[in-house]
């Protein structure tokens, strides 16, 4: 929200006024003053205060500012609810509209993206580092259980020809979903190979 200026006969009385236009209180405000003002002699020469005012922006104000851009850019309309959790540093996002489809992207790559640049956006600036999660239709729970089918297919034909697979590349969290799914099986082991964007996981038998 760009600042507004406000003029009164004092800077108490332009932080009243701020407030009312701002619809908030006094303290969920930030101001820079630009004239004190003064009362002048018996009220002659008088010169009213002049502030610079805006609304303080919250987490979740930033969040729903910087997707709203997005959006706004990608000509769509996406309801964005959000969650701010203050005690564990985490903003859940979910985002609901006719084209959610296009959001996520093949594999969920343009959820992703977004995810990622959203968290950039938020904590540039700030002290505590908020992490972000943007999800849509459930594709985050549906992406794992399709991975952890996925592990356990990988598994059955390792163990049945005896050789290693190579997974397609993978994001952190998807890689972290295989290696999961595997971690207490008792004839297959995985390990990640590669640099990003092309790391992948291979599912190898225990030696």
């Amino acid at each position: 929200m760009e600042f507004i200026e406000i003029s009164a006969k004092n800077v108490d009385d332009a932080l009243t006024e701020a407030s009312v236009r701002l619809g908030t209180t006094s303290d969920q405000i930030e101001y820079e003053i630009i004239e004190k003002g003064s009362s002048g002699f018996l009220g002659i020469g008088s010169k009213n205060a002049v502030i610079k005012v805006r609304k303080k922006y919250s987490t979740e104000d930033n969040v729903r500012e910087f997707l709203d851009g997005v959006f706004s850019a990608m000509n769509l309309e996406v309801e964005t609810l959000i969650n701010v959790d203050e005690i564990n540093y985490q903003i859940d996002v979910e985002l609901k509209g006719a084209e959610m489809g296009l959001l996520i992207g093949k594999r969920g790559q343009t959820l992703d993206a977004l995810q990622y640049l959203t968290n950039l956006a938020v904590n540039k600036n700030v002290d505590v580092y908020y992490k972000v999660k943007i999800d849509t239709e459930d594709y985050r729970n549906r992406r794992k259980a399709t991975l952890e089918n996925l592990a356990k297919n990988i598994a059955y034909k390792v163990k049945r020809t005896h050789r290693a697979i190579e997974l397609e590349p993978m994001n952190p969290f998807e890689r972290r979903v295989i290696h999961s799914a595997l971690q207490n099986d008792r004839y297959v082991t995985t390990h990640s190979e590669g640099d990003e964007p092309y790391r992948h996981v291979v599912v190898t038998l225990k030696r």
